[in-house]
């Protein structure tokens, strides 16, 4: 196991994870977020998709040692990962006047 790549990794989704429940639960988004944001549940629910797929890349990347489930997992979690950055995105504010 490569601690190095997954204690940050691990970090960085419990950091996303603690976001979405604090947009979902409470309505909160960061500051630099609050004005983009138009859907915050919605974005909230992305930031828990996407923290998922980085822990599932964790897994099946870091830990598994079978090469064919490694991958598969490593590309479930990818998706999983561009699933929630496109809901995180669909709730954003539309561009205009």
């Amino acid at each position: 196991m490569r601690l190095y790549l997954a204690m940050p990794s691990v970090v960085v989704a419990l950091l996303l994870a603690a976001l979405g429940v604090a947009a979902i639960t409470r309505g909160w988004v960061l500051p630099m977020n609050r004005r983009h944001v138009h859907r915050v549940r919605l974005y909230g629910w992305g930031q828990l998709v996407a923290a998922f797929g980085l822990c599932w890349q964790v897994v099946f990347g870091l830990m598994i040692s079978g090469i064919n489930i490694r991958q598969w997992g490593t590309l479930t979690g990818s998706g999983l990962l561009v699933t929630g950055l496109i809901v995180m995105m669909v709730s954003y504010r539309p561009a205009g006047n």
